[in-house]
């Protein structure tokens, strides 16, 4: 989920930098890395192997099949505490206990999250069989999570078309630049990516935007029709009107108190999964020619080994890389696909203390093919 449709490398003037070859500074070659499909190698030069990772795709098949009953208890179990937590902070708030409103902020963001993954695995169309059950399900759940959810299901599957592609990026994702575009900014250029790579930005002032001000209109989607537009439109009629019933039967302060700090926790864990689903140090990014979906979905995609009530809050969305291989698998499923394929459990594995680091890693090394920091770009190219 991106704030801005990246245009970094093209915003400002290019000059020259030490990976320019005429700079006399020739690249590293690659580390090796192993990959699921064949022996170590690096994973921009191998030579993929169609046939293996379509037949990764044919065997993940067989989990897509939804079960209604299963999807609706989901729902049940995930919109009902969701309410009854709102409800006992307005009851907090009214017994003046603003600290215990507070508390309650934290598990109810939890739920909300978990309500944000059921659209999103509606916007796959693997919540119910049919399409209309999952886009109207979607919509509604889209005005509690002030996301129009058509709007945002075609940027989500932009990204998942186009996921670790440098051709591609843009629209749908975090902006990522290479370590050689970045050294070709001018001064403004890097502080302006420097600012928006900074956590504050990212996980604080970001998902503020992103949720409450950009998904407002459907920007970077003119030349799409109207069915964004009308998402948009009437998500946010229905938040307006759900909005003003509620200040009108606790007052606007109340209101605020309760229902802000969970929207804005909710949309900063949301950021933050999205982040660590493809901003760790050995993801996958590839040129034109040297980009295949399989790669990108396995390689590019993290395995975010969570705690269980952490999972379960997430919705095993951690199971990121076999959801970008098989996006129609409904999340309730991809544990047993790591249960029936242990060999998946190692692919891209990040735990939650590692998960940490990855606030750092902003550059894609080219030469290294792997995330950097600033420092790490510094030190490599002794930059002053």
């Amino acid at each position: 989920m991106c704030y801005r449709k990246s245009s970094w490398p093209s915003s400002t003037p290019r000059r020259p930098h030490p990976l320019d070859h005429k700079a006399g500074n020739p690249r590293q070659k690659p580390r090796p890395r192993k990959n699921l499909f064949g022996a170590i190698g690096n994973p921009s030069r191998r030579s993929p192997q169609p046939l293996k990772a379509r037949s990764w795709a044919q065997i993940l098949g067989r989990y897509r099949k939804p079960s209604h009953a299963r999807s609706i208890i989901e729902i049940a179990i995930t919109f009902g505490p969701l309410l009854a937590l709102w409800a006992l902070a307005w009851t907090a708030i009214y017994l003046d206990y603003w600290w215990l409103c507070l508390l309650l902020a934290m598990p109810a963001a939890g739920f909300l999250v978990r309500l944000f993954m059921i659209q999103h695995d509606c916007g796959h169309g693997s919540f119910f069989r049919h399409r209309s059950a999952n886009d109207w399900v979607g919509r509604v759940i889209g005005v509690l999570t002030l996301t129009p959810y058509d709007f945002w299901r075609h940027t989500h599957a932009m990204h998942h078309a186009s996921s670790g592609h440098l051709e591609r990026r843009g629209l749908g994702d975090v902006d990522t630049l290479t370590v050689r575009e970045y050294l070709a900014l001018s001064f403004w250029g890097r502080l302006r990516y420097r600012v928006y790579r900074h956590p504050s930005v990212m996980f604080g002032i970001g998902p503020a935007y992103l949720f409450i001000l950009k998904y407002r209109l459907p920007v970077g989607l003119f030349r799409n029709g109207w069915e964004p537009w009308l998402s948009t439109m009437a998500t946010n009629v229905a938040i307006a009107l759900i909005s003003a019933g509620l200040i009108w039967l606790i007052g606007i302060g109340p209101f605020l108190f309760v229902h802000l700090p969970i929207v804005l926790l909710a949309g900063s864990v949301g950021v933050w999964l999205f982040y660590v689903q493809h901003q760790f140090e050995m993801t996958f990014w590839a040129h034109n020619g040297e980009w295949t979906f399989q790669e990108a979905a396995l390689h590019g995609s993290s395995h975010y080994e969570l705690p269980g009530i952490l999972r379960w809050l997430t919705a095993n969305i951690g199971v990121h890389h076999v959801h970008h291989l098989a996006s129609g698998i409904p999340y309730y499923r991809l544990p047993r696909v790591l249960r029936d394929y242990p060999e998946l459990r190692n692919v891209s594995r990040l735990t939650l203390v590692e998960s940490f680091r990855c606030v750092q890693l902003v550059l894609w090394d080219e030469g290294q093919q792997r995330l950097v920091s600033f420092r790490d770009m510094r030190q490599r190219y002794a930059l002053g």
